[in-house]
Order: structure tokens, then sequence, then C-alpha cells
């Protein structure tokens, strides 16, 4: 069976990201600190993504959006 992918959403600020994080831990029932233990991070990480915190490691973000079953794609407006 094919599953339709729906776009979550424009990107525009590292805030936008942090509430896809969120949204997508929370729809599988993980806490801050179970999702860093996967991600092999520290909850402190884990808070700042989801604050939208600029400064974040980018290949931890990539990171983490994988292992919530989020791609990223780029695509011309």
């Amino acid at each position: 069976m094919n599953r339709e992918i729906l776009p979550i959403g424009s990107i525009k600020s590292a805030k936008d990201v942090g509430e896809i994080v969120s949204r997508y831990r929370k729809m599988q029932e993980l806490t801050q600190v179970e999702l860093a233990g996967l991600a092999q991070t520290g909850t402190r990480f884990i808070s700042d993504l989801e604050n939208g915190k600029g400064t974040v490691q980018f290949d931890k973000v990539m990171h983490i959006l994988d292992l919530l079953g989020v791609e990223v794609v780029a695509k011309e407006r």
C-alpha cells in the first residue's frame, strides 16, 4: 500500500525546526531525555533545538530529524 507523504510545513527559521522536532517527539511519546539517549546527545541539546536556538549543530539536527522519521527536502520556490 502506497502511503502519500504530505509536507509538514515550510521551514524558515530554527524555531520552525524546533517546533517540528517537539511535535514529532511528542507524537512518538518520547521524552526529551529518551530522545537524547536515542540520539546520543545531551538533553540540553534537545531543549535548545526545540526552543529554536540557532546555533545548534546542523549534523545533529539532521540525525534527530532522521530518528523521528522526518525527511528534509529542498525545492525551488
